[in-house]
């Protein structure tokens, strides 16, 4: 069955404007894939986790038994790779379930505590 010399216009119209609303949607839209948007809540879950443990972190320098003398060393420090790696080693980083500290957490404790100490 031949198309109506009508209706073409129409479908092509109409293929455009899905193309031009997809472009638009994507570029403009805020639209996202589900990967991107799976690497988006990774990304956000991870940072909230990070925030919530962080006073938990400090609260275990400051229960640590060498607590001050190690306190004393990581205001001493100056780069913040060296303060990090510093709140790692002393275990105040480490969640109660893992094996390893985690860097993010140690990041934003010993930045907290460096604040805290005037450093």
């Amino acid at each position: 069955m031949p198309i109506s010399q009508n209706v073409k216009p129409a479908l092509w119209g109409a293929v455009g404007g899905a193309i031009a609303a997809v472009i638009i949607g994507f570029v403009w839209g805020g639209w996202v894939t589900g990967g991107t948007a799976e690497k988006m809540a990774v990304t956000r879950s991870s940072a909230a986790v990070v925030e919530a443990l962080v006073p938990a972190c400090v609260a275990l320098s400051v229960s640590d038994p060498a607590g001050p003398a190690k306190l004393e060393q990581l205001a001493a420090l100056k780069s913040s790779y060296e303060r990090t790696d510093f709140v790692m080693k002393a275990g105040w980083a480490t969640i109660p379930t893992a094996k390893e500290p985690n860097r993010k957490l140690a990041e934003a404790c010993a930045e907290l505590i460096a604040k805290a100490a005037g450093t």
